[in-house]
């Protein structure tokens, strides 16, 4: 096997497995889902309704499906850095996680929210 295939197979792996926790969170709680995913409603309805065999088409994709979170090295820092993991260092990872999609969200659309 040479490394391109086995690099294209390593990512068609990770994308089924990626599908496939998203299909579990979404069907444990949605709500949550969707915000840890940044999904909209309609989108999490259609991954959530997908039978596995569309999942393994949509995993054969050559591109990862799945992205990093952190845009910056300032918020990798701030979340690996030196300290104790507790409740409101958890709470601040996940500000820091949410706040990222809704500046990101803000600049698309001009400034204005959907909703």
């Amino acid at each position: 096997m040479n490394p391109t295939s086995s690099l294209l197979e390593d990512i068609r792996n990770v994308n089924l497995s990626y599908l496939l926790l998203v299909q579990r969170l979404l069907n444990e709680d949605r709500d949550q889902a969707m915000f840890r995913l940044k999904l909209e409603p309609e989108m999490a309805k259609k991954l959530s309704d997908l039978p596995v065999s569309e999942l393994a088409k949509l995993a054969s994709s050559s591109q990862l499906l799945c992205h990093f979170a952190l845009d910056s090295t300032e918020a990798l820092t701030t979340l690996t850095g030196e300290g104790r993991t507790n409740d409101l260092q958890r709470t601040h990872e996940a500000i820091l996680l949410a706040g990222r999609s809704d500046a990101s969200e803000k600049v698309l659309s001009g400034g204005k929210r959907r909703g």
